[in-house]
């Protein structure tokens, strides 16, 4: 046998070898490939499309400067509770109703929760057998037992002259399962809370909740704080879901590839959507947007209102209503509004850092902070400060969040 044996035959080898390699690293990429078709497909398989009719009465779109279009989103939160494992019964209501405008620059974004005791102008809806409904002067939360989501976004229109482009329905079961895809959000609870009402019951302190004790947190309207009823649950749901946003882009889910696909699968599987917003990409390019507009431009508000005259149980929109619709109508900020918005990842009514009249950080062991003058403060800095941080602690006690 020649010494050019072995060598032919290494090579040989060596390419058998570097040939396998190379097809199983195709195969691998065929897999991967595939995996992600069919989780693409299971995630946008997911979603509950329908369609409905707004008839032709709606606002025009307001042309502004930007490289896309705003977009205004109407999010309800639907208390059907078929399959939810919620005790109670219920005829479909919509109890929780945020309106989400992103600005056409993608720089800002900001929600407008809209209470359900508004007493507002339904106009005339589809109903869920397919008749007319004819309008009427009615509870907000109202219109979407008349007829379904449709009904409560040609109110929303009515009553705001804003445009709504899409809409997205939320049930209890998907809103409990994306908490848990998160592994639950960090709450504090001021005061143990007995509601008997509701049958909701939760300690007090600071902890995480999952499933059902999230649910009961966003639910509870008794118990918690000054402002009970529809107004204090408005304010700590949009911390909750501050706190969820904050987590869901800050703290790992978005690179954490199992914990991102459970979170989309509880998302997408709960929700009920316009065709137009079905798409998997669709929802993507929202949620892209809402990570690089940044946690600092995203701001919740409730939008002004006050007592209805004739029963004092109930709202109205107070004057400076419509001056929060022009800003949306027209892309603008939330100019003076935005004091009292809940941003992710600060404290109920904190300022930005860069505010003159942030409230100064905690003492030591957490004592309450001095309002004298540093050698950098000048009494009336110091004076704005105590001044701001007396109002963030009337915000979160009257909402029944820890101040």
């Amino acid at each position: 046998m020649s010494d050019a044996e072995p060598r032919h035959a290494g090579v040989s080898r060596r390419r058998r070898i570097l040939r396998r390699v190379v097809v199983g690293l195709c195969v691998l990429a065929v897999i991967a490939t595939a995996g992600v078709v069919v989780a693409y497909r299971q995630l946008e398989g997911n979603i509950n499309a329908v369609q409905i009719d707004l008839g032709d009465d709606r606002p025009e779109q307001v042309e502004v400067e930007g490289p896309d279009e705003p977009l205004n989103v109407l999010v309800m939160g639907s208390d059907e509770r078929s399959g939810s494992g919620i005790g109670g019964e219920t005829p479909g209501l919509s109890d929780t109703t945020m309106l989400l405008h992103l600005s056409a620059d993608r720089k800002r974004a900001y929600g407008v929760s809209l209470p359900r005791d508004l007493m507002v102008d339904r106009p005339d809806c589809v109903g869920k057998r397919g008749r007319v409904v004819r309008g009427a002067k009615t509870q907000f939360n109202a219109a979407y037992n008349v007829g379904g989501p449709g009904c409560t976004v040609r109110t929303v229109e009515a009553i705001t002259d804003v445009r709504i482009d899409h809409f997205v329905v939320i049930n209890f079961a998907g809103f409990k399962d994306m908490v848990d895809a998160v592994d639950g959000v960090k709450v504090c609870v001021p005061n143990e809370v007995n509601d008997d009402i509701g049958n909701i019951y939760l300690p007090a302190g600071t902890y995480k909740v999952n499933g059902n004790q999230a649910l009961d947190y966003v639910r509870v309207r008794h118990g918690l704080g000054a402002e009970n009823g529809d107004i204090g649950r408005m304010k700590r749901q949009q911390a909750f879901i501050a706190a969820m946003i904050e987590k869901v882009v800050s703290r790992g889910t978005l690179a954490n590839l199992p914990r991102l696909y459970r979170f989309l699968d509880a998302a997408t599987s709960s929700l009920t959507t316009d065709r137009g917003f079905a798409q998997l990409r669709e929802l993507a390019g929202l949620g892209s947007s809402l990570k690089d507009i940044g946690l600092d431009n995203i701001q919740f508000i409730t939008v002004p209102n006050e007592p209805y005259p004739a029963d004092t149980n109930r709202l109205q929109f107070a004057p400076e209503a419509n001056a929060l619709w022009r800003r949306i109508r027209f892309d603008r900020p939330l100019g003076p509004l935005a004091a009292d918005a809940v941003v992710p990842g600060r404290k109920p009514g904190e300022l930005p850092s860069d505010d003159a009249s942030q409230d100064p950080s905690p003492g030591p062991s957490g004592a309450s902070p001095s309002t004298s003058p540093s050698p950098t403060t000048t009494p009336d800095q110091a004076a704005a400060r105590a001044a701001a941080e007396a109002e963030r602690r009337r915000i979160a006690e009257e909402a029944g969040l820890c101040a």
